[in-house]
């Protein structure tokens, strides 16, 4: 009994140890996949301030690629804050990368727009994003790695996939603070302004965050490495120098890592642009579904988590993978027709075929809004792709006009070879008009109807 006693009374102080581990570096994981998931979440209005001289999805796109800007810098983050903790702990290094994260998306908060600003305004949004991705490279693999240091083999899988669940409660907690100050200030306002609340709102979570992990030690396995003097003087060296280090990291790096991003990002980010832009979901709606199905979602983290420490990681992840290359295209069918019914069954009965020239047909990104030519080819898919119509391409003869074909109905583009400025802007809103009618009388919903939004299907 004494024995018991005594073991017990040695365990419970290591357990709750581990705990505030765990539930510090999640709470600064929260924090971080706050950052990344408001700016996704607001890719639209962010679009409208910042690429203004395009058309309403041009600028959505545009601004979902300056979202990718920071993953082309994840991988260097990973490697330069990487190095930086393994010389100068984890601790060190994770309250920097938060730091750089925190600083990086307040900065967003208080940015001018395009209006303001001109055309500085995309290229400094463009490099806060690479610098926030650039954080968050060494921020996940550092709260990774910390936790993994203080927790035994047989437990490791759960131990660390609090981390992925707290991810998911980053995403909540972002569709929380746009649906209230959504709600609270009124869609104008909100749309002028407001949008940059949320923003400014990581300033209080870094607080915290960082109150949080400063109360934390050194993990005790790079505590044994320090005092034993075995400290790695050029990690980078030993990692991608060595040939045996080198293939394990090209391995998982894109045996592993690079399916499971695609999922991760298919799933979180992907999913909302589909449901808002493709389906015409009204975004509110869109924000509560996502809402649910992340929270209902993570405590499967932690259940595979577990099941990884009783079976391993390989057979979970193969799984994983597995389920979404059969489930992801079946998926999104079944998600469309539980979504917006009306308009898979347009498309279906009046299929929309841009018709035109190629040569007539020029890239539709124009990242700050100078092009000064403008064909009809251009405007139909223009037009289409601000209602988020999906449509094929057919090739014309050289010289003859762009066509919108939409089941039997034809609608002959525009001449605006020469136009710019008001009388281009005329000729858009005429043309505009003729496609709205035309998609209208054909049963194309200009928005899902909420009443016939399958909310269970769709989640």
């Amino acid at each position: 009994m004494t024995a018991a006693r005594t073991e017990a009374a040695a365990t419970a102080p290591r357990t709750n140890r581990l705990a505030m581990v765990v539930a510090a570096s999640s709470a600064g994981t929260v924090f971080e996949w706050y950052d990344f998931f408001v700016f996704g979440s607001l890719a639209a209005i962010i679009g409208r301030h910042f690429f203004a001289g395009v058309g309403e999805s041009q600028g959505y796109l545009l601004a979902l690629l300056t979202f990718a800007a920071g993953f082309a810098v994840r991988p260097i983050g990973a490697i330069v804050f990487g190095g930086f903790g393994d010389r100068t702990g984890r601790k060190r290094t994770f309250i920097v990368t938060i730091s750089v994260m925190g600083l990086a998306t307040f900065l967003v908060a208080v940015l001018p727009g395009q209006a303001a600003i001109g055309a500085i305004a995309p290229f400094a949004l463009v490099a806060l994003r690479m610098l926030q991705g650039f954080a968050i490279g060494g921020e996940y693999g550092g709260a990774a790695i910390y936790v993994a240091e203080h927790t035994v083999a047989r437990r490791r899988g759960l131990a660390t996939s609090w981390i992925q669940s707290a991810a998911g409660f980053g995403l909540a907690l972002a569709l929380v603070v746009i649906l209230v100050v959504r709600r609270t200030l009124g869609e104008h306002a909100f749309i002028a302004w407001g949008w940059r609340i949320p923003f400014a709102v990581s300033l209080v979570l870094l607080a915290v965050s960082l109150w949080i992990r400063l109360k934390l030690d050194e993990s005790p396995a790079f505590r044994r490495i320090e005092a034993a003097g075995a400290l790695s003087r050029a990690p980078l060296a030993e990692t991608f120098l060595r040939g045996t280090n080198l293939r394990r990291v090209l391995v998982v790096l894109f045996g592993i890592l690079a399916g499971q991003g695609v999922v991760w990002y298919t799933a979180q980010f992907y999913t909302q642009f589909f449901l808002e832009r493709v389906l015409a979901v009204p975004a509110a709606t869109v924000n509560g579904l996502l809402l649910v199905a992340t929270l209902a979602a993570a405590p499967l983290y932690l259940a595979f988590g577990w099941l990884s420490d009783r079976i391993g990681r390989k057979p979970v992840m193969l799984f994983g993978l597995g389920l979404a290359a059969v489930g992801f295209i079946p998926g999104f069918q079944w998600m469309a027709g539980a979504a917006n019914p009306e308009l898979v069954r347009a498309s279906e009965r009046a299929p929309v075929v841009v018709a035109a020239p190629p040569a007539s047909c020029s890239l539709q990104f124009d990242l700050i809004g100078t092009a000064r030519s403008v064909t009809g080819c251009d405007l139909a898919k223009s037009a289409l792709a601000d209602r988020g119509i999906t449509y094929t391409n057919r090739a014309a003869p050289p010289g003859s006009p762009a066509t919108i074909l939409i089941g039997g109905e034809r609608v002959a583009s525009l001449a605006v070879s020469g136009a710019s400025g008001p009388a281009l802007a005329s000729l858009k809103t005429t043309f505009d008009r003729r496609l709205a009618a035309a998609l209208a009388a054909a049963g194309y919903p200009r928005v899902a109807a909420r009443g016939r939004i399958d909310m269970g299907a769709t989640l």
